[in-house]
């Protein structure tokens, strides 16, 4: 009888011991895991801190860059604005029965409405580095994202308009490349030149038979066409474009 119950002792023992030992390794392993899911916590919260701080670095040098292009659209609104406006005054003038107007206040005009091309030179650097990098998809507003993804096509397309209005305004400098008209004389008007200071009354060549011309007028008639398309069609929507993705980057930038 004894030998049995010390059988039974024995079983129990190590039944108990084979116990112990699974909750033992259990707990390891459970250690080992939550060693590792930790681990993974720690890592995945480092990586995505590195990634918000880039973030907020491309968000302020975004903001920097929209700045200046902003800056630089609101001028050449200005400029083409005017040349447009040139433009029509002297259209005005040619339909006026006798005409009007003097060399003078023609050849202002005229210089005012070509005088200056307008070319948006957007410095989108950092846009670029970001788009070429893969680094776009770590902006996490979507609608942000999107609107500088389509950023560099409505610039291209912006391109082409002034490239179709700088056409329609050479071929109007181009009455000045023959011998029948002066570009000398509208210079001398706006006193762009030093000799306007010495020049006599009578010393400049007339360019007023350009108002008598209907392919002047017809050109002239594209240019204001080509110009109001520019301001109406590219120029006004992109600087809604611009507010509209400066207030998204500044929704995003942490103080």
């Amino acid at each position: 009888m004894f030998l049995f119950f010390k059988k039974i002792k024995k079983k129990l023992i190590a039944e108990n011991r084979i116990k112990n030992y699974l909750v033992y390794a259990l707990g390891e392993i459970v250690l080992v895991v939550l060693g590792i899911l930790i681990a993974l916590w720690i890592n995945n919260s480092s990586q995505y801190y590195q990634l918000r701080k880039k973030e907020q670095t491309y968000l302020m040098g975004l903001e920097k860059e929209f700045l200046i292009t902003q800056q630089k659209l609101d001028t050449l609104i200005k400029i083409n604005q005017k040349n447009i406006q040139g433009a029509q005054e002297i259209i005005q003038a040619m339909d006026q029965r006798p005409i009007n107007i003097s060399e003078r206040k023609f050849s202002n005009l005229l210089y005012q409405a070509l005088a200056f091309d307008i070319s948006l030179n957007s410095n989108n650097s950092l846009l670029t580095e970001i788009i070429n990098s893969g680094s776009l998809k770590d902006i996490t507003n979507q609608e942000l994202k999107q609107s500088l993804t389509t950023w560099m096509a409505t610039l291209e397309d912006i391109k082409q308009q002034e490239r179709d209005q700088e056409d329609q305004r050479q071929t109007l400098l181009d009455f000045f490349k023959s011998d029948q008209y002066s570009l000398k004389t509208i210079l001398n008007e706006v006193g762009v030149l030093e000799s306007n200071q010495e020049r006599s009354p009578g010393e400049n060549r007339n360019n007023m038979d350009l108002l008598n011309s209907v392919a002047f007028e017809n050109a002239l008639l594209l240019f204001i066409f080509s110009a109001e398309g520019t301001d109406q069609s590219h120029y006004l929507p992109l600087k809604e474009d611009i507010e509209k993705i400066l207030m998204l980057i500044r929704q995003e930038i942490k103080e």
